[in-house]
This record gives structure tokens, C-alpha cells and sequence, in this order.
């Protein structure tokens, strides 16, 4: 649950276009800041591409002694008095797939907090997509859009995001995806870690690997309410009002920290990796860390 006034209404008060339309509404800006934060990373980025068999073409180069004539593109090399090779770009079909939550609980944001939980892991979401595409990956989300590989990958994701009126809340099914794809679960995982953990085991069994990102209000995590104190559930709309919230926060505290453990070991022994990312923090350290994991990297969050 969350304090009263600091969540929008439950979905079960709206309608699934007004729902849509609140989402679109974020996701313009939430472009913008993606783009932003992807620029301040991207020069360390070492993508993919490199070149070698494949029918793409992808730069040219000077010839170099002992290469074979075949390669010579003599209409590029009569523009000047250098010779040069055509290049084409090795073809690893490498997908990484996408998937956020974005249910109700998402939208929380406490005082401590700029953005919502919902706001943040869209920015996550389309600056990784446009990290990745500028790498020369190709970027899915599961239900919504194929694996695209276009530099304007990120775009077409946001538009899909705002089209849609209703948006999976929980991972859909993964048989899709095969090959060397990888996976990246952005949410808060508040529901039964159990459901999450059975839709991605087939992936680790099918030697597929996951990348989870938690995002944390961090009122959620120091629990800083006194006094008599108003909370919503945001899925369900019931409400409970406390006398004394202090009373509650070592017992809130205890089953709050153990959920995350409960993840981050079974990640763990899955091959998976795990971190959280907390709201009041800057978004491009979630993207750095996730460019470390994606590298084979360990970071320093958890």
C-alpha cells in the first residue's frame, strides 16, 4: 500500500483509453530525457557491430596489401587515388528484449522522490532501447512490438507504449524468444516473486539470460511515516488507516528486504543479474549499470 494522494486512482476506476491516453501523455518527455541520458553514456558503449560475412553494407576502408582484389570497390576508389573495401557488417542476430511494469504501484512517488516509479522505468526503458539500436542490436517488446534494429527503434517503441490501451502488467509469454537474445524486466516487483520466477526459468533453461531492474521509491525502503497515516493499495483501491505507521515499520521493513533477497538469489543461481535503482538517484546510473551487466560486467549496485 501507499499513503493516500500519492498514487494516481486505481485502474479499476478508469477506463483503459483514459489510462492510455495518461501514459501517452508521459511519454513525449520521458523520449526527450531517455535520448539525453543515452548521450551521456553511449561513448562507452562497445556495441556488436564489427565486419564479416553478412549482407549489409557497413563502411568503407583502405585496402590493405594481401587482401583479395574481389573486395575492391573500384567505383568508390575512382572518386580518389586511394583504393578502397566495401565492408559489409557481420550479421550476429542479437536480440535483447524489453519489458517494463507498468502497473498501478508503478505510478507511486513519494516527496523524496522527482519522478514516479512509472516515469523512470519509461526512461530506462526507451534510453536503453536507444543505447542498444545506436550499438547495432535489435530491441523487441514482447506483445507490442517485434525486434526492430532501426536507429529510430526507440521511437517506434514509444509510439507503440502511447497506442496501446492496455499494456501487460506481467511478463507475457517468452517462447519467442530464441536464439542469443537476452532479456531486461524493469519494475518493482511487489507481486509474488514466484510468478516472475516461472515465466523466466524456461529462458535460463533454453540458456537464455535475464537482466532484472528494480525500481524503489525510497520511502518504500526507510518506511518514514509517523503518526496516524492513510494508505491506498493501488491495485485494488482498499484502504487502511494506521494510529501509530511507526509501529509497522520494522515488520514492513523485515518482509520488504526479504522479498528483495528472495530475488536477487534466485537471479543469482539462474545466471541472471539484479540491481536496484532507487528514484531519487540519477537515471543514467541505472543505464550505466545495466551497460556493465549486459557486458558481462558485475556493478557495484545491488
Amino acid at each position: 500500500m501507499a499513503p493516500i494522494g500519492q498514487t494516481t486512482p486505481p485502474t479499476a476506476r478508469n477506463s483503459a483509453l483514459a489510462e492510455g491516453k495518461r501514459r501517452a501523455s508521459l511519454l513525449p518527455d520521458c523520449l526527450i530525457e531517455a535520448r539525453r541520458i543515452a548521450n551521456t553514456v553511449i561513448a562507452g558503449w562497445h556495441g556488436r557491430r564489427r565486419r564479416g560475412p553478412g549482407e549489409n553494407f557497413w563502411q568503407f576502408r583502405p585496402y590493405a596489401p594481401g587482401e583479395s582484389l574481389m573486395r575492391i570497390d573500384w567505383r568508390r576508389s575512382a572518386r580518389d587515388d586511394h583504393t578502397y573495401v566495401r565492408d559489409m557488417e557481420w550479421e550476429a542476430a542479437h536480440t535483447v528484449w524489453l519489458f517494463a511494469d507498468l502497473s498501478p504501484s508503478m505510478q507511486f512517488r513519494s516527496e523524496a522522490a522527482p519522478v514516479s516509479k512509472e516515469h523512470r522505468a519509461l526512461v530506462l526503458l526507451l534510453a536503453i532501447a536507444e543505447t542498444l539500436l545506436r550499438s547495432g542490436e535489435r530491441v523487441g517488446y514482447p506483445g507490442l512490438m517485434e525486434p526492430v534494429a532501426s536507429r529510430n527503434g526507440a521511437e517506434k517503441l514509444a509510439h507503440h507504449l502511447a497506442a496501446a490501451t492496455e499494456i501487460p502488467a506481467v511478463l507475457p509469454d517468452t517462447q519467442m524468444m530464441r536464439g542469443p537474445s537476452e532479456l531486461i524486466v524493469i519494475g518493482d516487483f511487489l507481486d509474488d516473486p514466484e510468478a516472475l520466477f516461472s515465466r523466466i526459468a524456461p529462458l535460463s533453461e533454453r540458456g537464455l539470460k535475464a537482466h532484472l531492474v528494480e525500481v524503489a521509491d525510497p520511502a518504500e525502503e526507510n518506511f518514514p511515516y509517523n503518526g496516524r497515516t492513510a494508505f491506498a493499495d493501488p491495485e485494488t483501491g482498499r484502504e487502511l488507516t494506521l494510529g501509530r505507521a511507526e509501529s509497522l515499520r520494522e515488520a514492513y521493513l523485515e518482509q520488504y528486504l526479504a522479498r528483495r533477497d528472495l530475488i536477487s538469489q534466485t537471479a543469482r543461481r539462474s545466471g541472471w543479474s539484479f540491481f536496484t535503482h532507487h528514484t531519487d538517484r540519477p537515471a543514467s546510473e541505472a543505464l550505466t549499470a545495466l551497460h556493465m551487466r549486459l557486458s558481462g560486467i558485475s556493478g557495484g549496485q545491488r
